[in-house]
């Protein structure tokens, strides 16, 4: 019992101490936005087309994509003007549509969430066009205001991989911020992978090829728990506290899974343990877990996997431009 307790006791606090970028002090656990979105109300209640638009809760994005695929440009194009919030971030809306009706949220904004701490999510290169598809998901501490930091990372990926790939910046869901509990646990994440599973499949109804998941930190912990719902042909995860799954086999994905640890990356004292809900399990760079290793020896810190010139940022081009 006393090791138990060591063991437990060291996972939390470890796990707390050392996983936020920020190393600022959370009181409590974040507040996930929840409910519809603003606008929802009067989206339900437009009958000029004379028939019910889909519910941006229960439609399905490959039903948002048949009612879509059933209007006219001009029908398509009054909606957008109408209801830019829920057009905006209902998966399955064609891409040219969500991005008109994101505009004042910035260029190539496929949703746009301002509630709480904000969601967000952005294109690098030519999504319609793309014959390859990646989306990162980034870890603790990022939200409206610190998305500037995925969105160069997808710059990135996106330049070294080439012009037939695009590349989303997905701030999609509410990431830890600070030093708290919700950096131990799966709470923001089971919430973070349902999003990010419908997020997908709405690229899917869009027409699009199935995405590469870049997953950074506790965005790996999201990946993980989505990787049964989608279809995504690649899972990479950098700088990871653990997918919460024993190996690869418990994802329960099809896809090829790669891992990815600098040597020094303080997650490295982080204990690979899942105990009473707290830690997020196996380092899926262990030689047990079975993804492919990636190499990182040239990464000076947790968060420079996507930096210009490293090892790692040539290996992401590859696999998301489908040359690995």
């Amino acid at each position: 019992m006393r090791r138990f307790r060591k063991t437990l006791t060291t996972a939390v606090l470890t796990t707390l101490l050392v996983g936020s970028t920020a190393g600022q002090a959370s009181a409590g656990g974040e507040s996930v936005p929840s409910g519809p979105l603003p606008g929802t109300a009067a989206w339900l209640a437009d009958d000029s087309l004379g028939r019910a638009l889909p519910d941006p809760v229960t439609a399905t994005p490959s039903e948002v994509a048949a009612f879509f695929a059933g209007l006219s440009g001009a029908q398509q194009q009054r909606l957008a003007e109408d209801h830019p919030t829920v057009v905006g971030n209902l998966d399955g809306a064609p891409v040219q549509l969500r991005y008109r009706a994101n505009a004042p949220a910035g260029d190539r904004v496929l949703a746009y969430d301002p509630r709480g701490r904000g969601l967000i999510a952005q294109v690098a290169g030519d999504l319609e066009s793309a014959a390859h598809v990646s989306v990162i998901v980034p870890g603790s501490d990022i939200d409206i205001s610190t998305f500037d930091r995925t969105a160069r990372q997808a710059a990135a990926v996106q330049a070294e991989a080439g012009g037939d790939t695009a590349v989303i910046a997905w701030a999609g869901y509410t990431t830890p911020s600070g030093i708290g509990p919700d950096l131990a646990t799966g709470r923001l994440a089971e919430t973070g992978a349902e999003r990010l599973t419908r997020f997908t499949d709405g690229l899917d109804a869009a027409g699009l090829p199935d995405p590469s998941l870049l997953c950074h930190s506790y965005g790996s912990v999201v990946c993980g728990l989505a990787a049964p719902g989608t279809d995504a042909s690649d899972i990479v995860v950098m700088g990871s506290p653990g997918m919460r799954a024993r190996d690869v086999t418990a994802l329960g994905t099809d896809a090829r899974v790669w891992a990815a640890k600098s040597p020094d990356d303080w997650i490295d004292r982080v204990p690979n343990v899942q105990v009473l809900g707290l830690g997020h399990g196996a380092d899926p760079t262990s030689a047990g877990f079975g993804a492919t290793v990636l190499p990182a020896d040239d990464v000076p810190g947790h968060d420079a996997y996507f930096t210009p010139g490293t090892s790692t940022l040539t290996a992401f081009a590859a696999i998301a431009d489908g040359d690995l």
